[in-house]
């Protein structure tokens, strides 16, 4: 499968994508502290944009500031009281939906070029790795005291 077509997939279903990602966090015992301290539209507005930020990291990586998306993400949920493990898997659980979401929906319906396939997989581990490491940064600004005001619109 080759990233546009799955952007196209997945701008088609986002809100079903989101929905159900969410509804896996908010069942999860590992994310329960998230799902207390997060209010649910926040948890809603967030599950839609790690989906609409992979979709516009897979049409043009470099488009994208991810670094300050996800800082600010990091010292928000900081700022809340979530603990990092908490966010971190349920950065993991989008993660899988999405592979359970192209092995449903898109990987079936045709074979999927060797090569092309290999650089849609690094693209998504890359997005999400990235979206980790830069939340992990917000987590340690506030750690460290670096942060004086509350970002409540991050």
């Amino acid at each position: 499968m080759r990233s546009l077509k799955l952007i196209e997939h997945m701008k088609a279903n986002a809100e079903r994508m989101s929905e159900n990602a969410m509804q896996l966090v908010r069942n999860s015992e590992r994310c329960g502290e998230l799902v207390l301290k997060v209010p649910l539209e926040e948890q809603k507005r967030y599950s839609m944009a790690i989906y609409r930020d992979l979709m516009d990291w897979l049409a043009d990586p470099k488009a994208v500031n991810l670094e300050e998306r996800y800082v600010n993400l990091g010292v928000k949920r900081a700022q809340q009281g979530v603990p990092f493990n908490n966010l971190f898997w349920a950065v993991c659980i989008a993660h899988e939906h999405l592979w359970e979401y192209m092995q449903q929906e898109c990987l079936l319906e045709e074979p999927v070029e060797f090569w092309g396939g290999v650089m849609l997989l690094r693209s998504l581990t890359q997005f999400f790795d990235r979206a980790l490491y830069f939340t992990s940064l917000g987590y340690q600004k506030v750690e460290k005291g670096e942060v004086l005001a509350d970002i409540s619109a991050a």
